[in-house]
């Protein structure tokens, strides 16, 4: 691509650890704070302002997601990713101080500013310091660390909460950023950018507003939010084609390898986060299940996305092939949607670990070659915005996902438990076309040669 590789003089292990401790505090965060929800409602008042601190910290996460890909761009990844962890740790000290639900939710946003640019940074990060065609292998690593925190932060949580009570869960996050910072600080030598143009605050802005009706209409179902969604995304178009930096710049969309990435993670965010969301409810609410038996069983999923993503990323780095994978994982993904809705409309039960599985390998198949795919498309200058609008499109489809199944399944007034029976495997089965779609647009890949060279190039 467009940049020579600059030579460093750490190498990969090296650096690793501290880039993998700094995306498992950004996911380990929501999973851990679940079972505290309740603790904390009752310690600072406010039952009903629960979705209240929940969606000041998605909010400002997603929002901060496409601009923290270009600040990397822009002043270098290293100070972005550091900067983001701060801010992280920051926040969490702030939240075990709150007094309130609001000034809970108020410290929340800070703190999701910080762990929004967390996964972004860090996989920007492993964009240019490990070529295309080796980083399949270090996929298998990401995807522990997600999956770890998404087994493992339930548990620490609990046990936290029982220990030493909810602000000990943020007492917890200090150490271990400091020992992120201090890790990264020490073992990360990257190349500042050399882009010296003039930032594109509007585009930002308008981004960040878009950012934010789309989310709101997610969290709250209310359609109100649209008008602002829409006004921000008419400004980021109208600065976006001034800007001589824009911060997502519009030419990425005319490069294939880039834009179906960004699609296919869209659908993948709406059609399987939304509904994987309410799945422990409805095991327990209709099937009797307890919250430990619900939620053992998305332990099949995990163990089914971990399958997926350390096997297809040793094979493509063994083959220098990718585009079979996402081929076959969507495939995957929307006849194991098809079937998980046939098993809950037959109460199937038993058969949910083998379905659940199977979807899991599915994602597992997707979700990390999509940014792959993404990063290798694009120039050096436009990593960071690659990377983020991935994740960024992914989060905005789960928001949307979540919206539009909560307001099909939960039941409201006059409607009973029997209402969510009705609707639930209804909507499983609404969502297989949208992942089959998934899978047309990866069969318009396009094949291109993995790079095997690093943007930063290691020396003996």
């Amino acid at each position: 691509m467009a940049s020579a590789p600059v030579r460093r003089t750490r190498s990969v292990r090296a650096q690793l650890p501290g880039l993998l401790l700094a995306m498992f505090l950004g996911a380990v965060d929501m999973t851990a704070l679940t079972p505290a929800l309740p603790a904390v409602a009752d310690d600072l008042g406010g039952l009903d302002r629960i979705p209240l601190v929940v969606t000041a910290y998605l909010l400002a996460a997603t929002m901060t997601m496409p601009i923290q890909g270009k600040l990397g761009d822009r002043f270098g990844r290293k100070p972005a990713l550091l900067g983001a962890i701060t801010l992280f740790v920051v926040g969490a000290i702030a939240c075990g101080f709150a007094h309130s639900m609001v000034q809970l939710a108020g410290f929340r946003a800070v703190q999701g500013l910080g762990g929004g640019g967390l996964s972004v940074g860090v996989q920007a990060i492993i964009g240019e310091i490990i070529s295309p065609r080796e980083r399949g292998r270090y996929l298998g690593y990401i995807g522990a660390v997600y999956v770890v925190a998404a087994v493992g932060g339930p548990l620490l949580g609990g046990l936290v909460i029982e220990l030493w009570g909810w602000r000990a869960i943020f007492a917890c996050y200090v150490p271990l950023g400091l020992m992120a910072v201090v890790t990264v600080g020490l073992t990360l030598r990257l190349p500042r950018p050399k882009n010296h143009l003039r930032i594109d605050y509007a585009g930002a802005l308008g981004l960040a507003v878009a950012v934010a009706g789309l989310v709101l209409i997610g969290a709250t179902r209310q359609l109100v939010f649209t008008a602002p969604a829409v006004i921000g995304l008419i400004i980021w178009l109208l600065a976006a084609r001034r800007a001589a930096d824009p911060v997502l710049p519009l030419r990425l969309f005319r490069q294939r390898g880039f834009t179906i990435p960004v699609a296919v993670s869209f659908l993948i965010g709406f059609a399987l986060f939304g509904v994987i969301g309410y799945l422990p409810t409805y095991l327990q609410v209709i099937t009797g299940a307890g919250a430990a038996k619900a939620g053992l069983l998305l332990t099949a999923l995990l163990a089914g996305v971990l399958i997926g993503t350390v096997g297809s990323g040793r094979l493509i780095t063994r083959t220098g092939h990718y585009k079979l994978y996402p081929v076959v994982g969507t495939a995957l993904a929307a006849l194991g949607m098809a079937a998980l809705a046939l098993v809950l409309a037959r109460g199937s039960v038993p058969a949910l670990p083998i379905v659940l599985v199977m979807i899991g390998v599915g994602i597992g198949l997707v979700m990390q070659v999509m940014v792959l795919v993404a990063q290798n498309a694009t120039d050096h200058a436009d990593l960071g915005v690659a990377t983020s609008s991935v994740t960024f499109l992914r989060q905005i489809g789960a928001s949307l996902g979540v919206a539009v199944v909560g307001t099909a399944v939960i039941p409201t007034g006059a409607a009973t438990a029997a209402t969510l029976a009705t609707r639930m495997p209804i909507m499983l089965g609404s969502m297989a076309p949208v992942l089959a779609l998934a899978f047309v647009l990866t069969l318009a890949l396009p094949v291109l040669p993995l790079r095997e060279t690093a943007y930063v190039k290691e020396t003996p």
